[in-house]
């Protein structure tokens, strides 16, 4: 074995030396995430227990023949790009995705959002996501 082939191996080897432990403990140290660690609720605001009026999504309901109107609003105010509401995401009973809703800060000044479904009764969820104080869960029956 030439001096450099030890050298390069020997390199290697003391480089996983240190990485693999390494590895072995930031993995055994991450912890399952519960949803109340993803999102703020009324009754779990976290760190934010100041911020529940102006955060947590308001859903109305309407419902006419087989169309339910959805409409989400966060009564938050909008300042540009500095503090804003994200988007509104609407979750259906087992929380899977049906439709969101984007804001663009320059132009909207209100975080309001309207969804129409056919034929949905049963729990629905909303989502509310501000740029600072993180996403907020609220829930209504149809």
């Amino acid at each position: 074995m030439e001096r450099r082939d030890f050298i390069r191996l020997s390199m290697a080897g003391v480089g996983a030396s240190v990485v693999t432990p390494a590895m072995v403990l930031a993995k055994s140290s991450l912890q399952v995430k519960t949803a109340s660690d993803i999102y703020y609720t009324q009754e779990a605001p976290g760190r934010w227990s100041g911020k529940v009026a102006t955060h947590l999504p308001n859903i109305r309901i309407e419902k006419t023949g087989g169309k339910v109107t959805i409409n989400i609003t966060t009564a938050h105010e909008m300042r540009g790009y500095e503090h804003y509401i994200v988007k509104h995401v609407l979750l259906d009973q087992n929380y899977k995705f049906i439709d969101e809703h984007l804001f663009d800060p320059a132009k909207d000044k209100a975080a309001i959002s309207t969804f129409t479904l056919k034929d949905y009764s049963g729990p629905l969820y909303a989502l509310s996501m501000c740029n600072k104080h993180d996403l907020w869960l609220n829930g209504s029956e149809v």
